[in-house]
């Protein structure tokens, strides 16, 4: 069991027999009142997402969580594809319980599959990928690094605000954290 004010972004829990994955967790002190946190919930199953309060002492009990290390091969209908990277084993997820992971996904992507029992649940993704830049607005003349910022989509569909020097055809480093850009790769 553990208190809810020591769960962090992405730690696994039950609730109800539901498992419930971490997505936001914010200590919260109303000017009058105890304090509370504030947090953004994902039932791993459905896909679905809450905001709830909880009190900082509520105990809930975390998930026995095991990883494997994949890698990430196609899609198939609404499912995403997997493969086991010491067994080669396949393994397929539900698109709509990894909806936002699946913005950061190119072929051949390493990740960590979650596992409860021999259910998969999730993924997780390394800190940063590299994505190539399939549009964006023409490059502006005497654009520096530390001038503004305009936004570029990424090959995989996901749309980044990138300093206004960067050109279509680039490799970019993303932080696939909060989905902003990190660097040229």
């Amino acid at each position: 069991m553990v208190e809810a004010i020591n769960l962090k972004k992405g730690m696994i829990f039950n609730k109800d027999g539901k498992l419930i994955r971490v997505l936001e967790n914010n200590h919260h002190k109303p000017g009058k009142g105890n304090t509370v946190m504030q947090m953004k919930l994902k039932d791993v199953r459905t896909g679905s997402i809450v905001q709830t309060t909880m009190r900082p002492s509520e105990k809930v009990e975390l998930a026995m969580v095991d990883k494997k290390n994949a890698q990430y091969l196609y899609d198939e209908g609404d499912k995403s594809v997997f493969m086991d990277m010491e067994t080669y084993e396949q393994y397929e997820i539900d698109n709509n319980q990894i909806e936002e992971e699946r913005k950061f996904f190119t072929p051949n992507l390493e990740v960590q599959l979650d596992f409860v029992g021999s259910e998969l649940i999730g993924t997780e993704l390394p800190s940063t990928v590299e994505l190539k830049v399939t549009s964006t607005e023409p490059m502006i003349k005497g654009a520096t690094a530390a001038g503004g910022s305009k936004p570029a989509t990424m090959e995989t569909g996901l749309v980044v605000q990138v300093p206004d020097f960067i050109k279509e055809g680039e490799t970019l480093v993303i932080t696939t954290a909060n989905g902003e850009y990190k660097s040229r790769a």
